[in-house]
């Protein structure tokens, strides 16, 4: 049987984070992004929730950090931004998918 999905409040979490830590550093565009994401969070589609956990445990938590922190302090520089978190996610498991290859 599968495991569930990681709930969509802990995936909200990550934002949560990285839009304090951007609040810290005085990146109010960083944090302004994050906290959007963090808001759209909410309505990332349960099959991308479900592929983010079939992905994450097929390649590890350490693969996972390597590919997640890049992007997450990216987007709290202002360096990146994304329209939806789902866009973020995207991302991430197209990261993920190319560290399977």
């Amino acid at each position: 049987m599968a495991k569930p999905p990681v709930s969509r409040d802990a995936f909200r979490g990550l934002f949560a984070f990285y839009a304090a830590k951007a609040h810290h550093d005085h990146k109010a565009e960083g944090e302004e992004c994050l906290l959007r994401l963090f808001g759209s969070a909410e309505y990332i589609p349960d099959r991308l929730l479900q592929q983010w956990s079939e992905a994450a445990d097929l390649v590890g938590p350490e693969i996972v950090g390597t590919v997640v922190e890049p992007r997450a302090h990216e987007l709290a520089s202002g360096g990146a931004r994304y329209d939806h978190a789902s866009d973020f996610l995207h991302a991430i498991l197209r990261d993920l998918g190319r560290k399977l290859q």
